[in-house]
């Protein structure tokens, strides 16, 4: 079990091989943070600088694992990987004894705790099919809307308004059109804009609509589970053999 008597430490794994990113990462889950719970966040010294699509996701994907082993290591009770997609997220939990979370699964279930269908606004088409999978591996098709790029690339995200303006009209169609009654914002990028957005659309269709922060979803959800003392089960994701 956690020491309840000292201060909790959770690291930010942001998995790219840039520092461009991290105080907005902060900024995200500071709404969230409990007072007793210290974050720092860390990035990657090798791998590129934003995860755009397949290739970008698995050349990131080692050094997320090595990275979560130094971090585990170097005393930290959780780990919060910012990333929708999960880089490295599955691995590192062969190699590592304290909680590693990514951004799917946490906004997927978090939205299904709070309506019965989602629908996910993603960045650009090159991570449509990417997103599609997720669905499909944890079982949540019957739950699923739909999906929708608003064609917005990583490095143009941190414009709050113009990110907005250009989500509006898509979360309309992934209702209006799709049939969803939550939204999950499918990139740990979207800082700043799930209030927001939440709001245009209650005021466009009179009636609330969540809309899930990935990273507020995940951290919160991370913290949890260190609070409650677990991890990831060794019947799922076996310790990886020397040179292995």
């Amino acid at each position: 079990m956690v020491d309840t008597s000292r201060r909790l430490r959770i690291a930010i794994i942001a998995p790219v091989n840039t520092a461009q990113f991290n105080d907005l990462l902060l900024q995200s889950v500071k709404p969230v943070l409990p007072p007793d719970v210290d974050v720092s966040v860390h990035n990657l010294t090798q791998g590129h600088d934003c995860i755009q699509n397949r290739t970008d996701w698995l050349q990131n994907g080692y050094p997320v694992v090595e990275l979560a082993k130094q971090l585990q290591e170097a005393g930290f009770d959780g780990i919060w990987l910012s990333d929708f997609d999960m880089c490295g997220v599955e691995a590192a939990r062969e190699v590592i004894d304290i909680p590693i979370i990514g951004g799917f699964p946490t906004s997927a279930f978090t939205a299904l705790g709070l309506s019965q269908r989602f629908g996910i606004l993603t960045i650009l088409s090159s991570t449509l099919a990417m997103q599609q999978g997720h669905v499909l591996t944890y079982g949540l098709q019957d739950s699923f809307a739909g999906i929708a790029p608003i064609n917005c690339p990583v490095d143009q995200l941190s414009n709050v308004d113009v990110v907005v303006a250009k989500s509006l009209p898509v979360a309309l169609h992934l209702i209006q059109d799709l049939g969803a009654q939550s939204l999950l914002l499918g990139c740990t990028g979207f800082v700043g804009v799930a209030e927001k957005l939440s709001l245009m659309l209650s005021e466009s269709l009179q009636t609330y609509v969540p809309v899930i922060d990935p990273n507020q979803a995940g951290i919160s959800y991370l913290i949890s589970l260190v609070r409650m003392g677990i991890r990831p089960s060794r019947l799922c994701y076996s310790p990886a053999t020397v040179g292995g």
